[in-house]
């Protein structure tokens, strides 16, 4: 029995062949971008950086993470908080006053990371 036109087509829908395809799209398009666009001239101030019009002088900068901790912190206490209240079964006033007690600790809990 011969395949049927359709079916020589079902390659296409597996995740590897559409990565592959795109990311040769992707990658012709971005040759194609380079090719369009003016080459560099790096002379004058091209390269320097800018901070509205004044001379930036360059220094080591060190990153730290201290700041996004906080930040991670509380995403996952909030997206946990609304998870089990979004869970909380209905219809009975002791699982409602759990819900405000549990929800009353998250409060502080994130006040307690804002402040400290």
């Amino acid at each position: 029995m011969q395949p049927s036109f359709s079916s020589a087509w079902n390659i296409l829908l597996t995740p590897l062949a559409g990565f592959a395809i795109f990311s040769l799209v992707g990658w012709l398009l971005y040759r194609l971008g380079g090719a369009m666009a003016p080459k560099l001239n790096p002379g004058g101030g091209k390269l320097a950086q800018y901070a509205c019009g004044e001379n930036f002088p360059a220094r080591k900068l060190q990153v730290g993470y201290r700041l996004f901790f906080y930040a991670a912190l509380f995403f996952t206490i909030m997206h946990v908080a609304a998870l089990v209240a979004a869970t909380i079964p209905g219809g009975s006033m002791a699982f409602a006053l759990l819900g405000v007690l549990y929800l009353m600790m998250i409060l502080l809990s994130i006040f307690a990371l804002i402040l400290k």
